[in-house]
């Protein structure tokens, strides 16, 4: 089986106050990249470009993104096929997923067109609707209260779990803590951030964790639609990144009730959604939720807006 890091022969360059460089060859630890074709049934369903390791959690926390399945009970089994190639021989790189019976198979319109980058987990979807996934796990009324000092602990301790990362500087990293005790339940690394993402969730259907109410997933870069729909796919009320969201993330947030937490280093955090799950106000208000007022007999139709204030929380000084 592929390893996770590879050995290459680098040139390193050092360049002195005087603008002269020193070069030295040596050996250098990388991240492996490799192709996983993940099948159901025997039916080929999309190759996404990753990091090898817990690839039946890849596959399983994908289902689940792509809502294929939803809990632990509608996932059977996976196996690495043999003879994947014409030689006969067994890569390693392509994964058959069993479904448990009675479970439907993918709808032929979730096949991907193209492979899955490892930088981008929905290109080849065969339209804009298809982005789009309905989960079946709501969070909007999940409970999930959480210190914000205990928060602002997570990313340390992500950081001290990226094993790889450490060698190669050159994964991403997912994690789910609970929400209560502040216990880091499952950590995964991956060249691609949804990757790392999906082998979480992954762990959590094998677990019997879905949906993973009262949990917080961190994860090392920044919080993008498609990992705030992962999150709300498994049932996550609170997605924790150290770096920014997009505009769209927080819409779909604000629309789900998922609570955003961004720009989350040292002692401080932006909530961009549902700031109450941190003790803190909510100013957001929802069009689902809101109560429009009886409007005047010759009035025109009325009009809701939906506004989301970022929320900043510096919990004590900074260092």
């Amino acid at each position: 089986m592929a390893r996770i890091t590879s050995r290459k022969p680098v040139t390193r360059l050092t360049v002195d106050d005087d603008g002269a460089s020193a070069v030295r060859r040596t050996m250098d630890t990388l991240a492996v990249e490799e192709p996983l074709e993940i099948r159901v049934g025997g039916r080929s369903l999309a190759i996404t470009m990753r990091t090898p390791g817990h690839d039946f959690d890849l596959a399983a926390g994908f289902l689940v993104s792509e809502g294929v399945i939803s809990t632990g009970d509608e996932y059977f089994a996976a196996r690495y096929c043999a003879g994947a190639t014409a030689e006969g021989l067994n890569t390693y790189n392509v994964l058959d997923v069993t479904l448990a019976p009675g479970v439907p198979a993918p709808d032929p319109s979730l096949e991907r067109a193209f492979y899955t980058t490892s930088s981008c987990g929905l290109c080849g979807k065969a339209s804009i609707d298809a982005v789009r996934t309905r989960s079946q796990h709501a969070v909007l009324h999940d409970p999930l209260e959480i210190d914000p000092a205990l928060l602002a602990t997570f990313p340390d301790r992500l950081r001290e779990g990226q094993d790889v990362f450490e060698k190669t500087g050159g994964l991403h990293a997912a994690a789910l803590f609970d929400g209560a005790t502040g216990e880091m339940l499952v950590l995964r690394e991956d060249v691609g951030r949804h990757n790392a993402v999906d082998k979480v969730v992954g762990w959590a259907v094998k677990e019997g964790r879905l949906p993973s109410a009262g949990t917080v997933l961190m994860v090392s870069g920044r919080a993008s639609f498609e990992l705030t729909q992962k999150a709300s796919m498994a049932g996550i009320p609170m997605l924790a990144a150290v770096s920014a969201p997009s505009s769209l993330a927080v819409d779909l947030a604000d629309e789900l009730g998922v609570t955003i937490v961004g720009f989350l280093r040292g002692r401080s955090m932006v909530v961009y959604s549902r700031p109450d799950r941190l003790g803190a106000p909510d100013e957001t208000t929802r069009a689902s939720s809101a109560t429009p007022a009886a409007a005047p007999a010759t009035a025109g139709p009325a009009e809701t807006t939906c506004i989301t204030t970022p929320v900043p929380l510096t919990i004590g000084p900074r260092p």
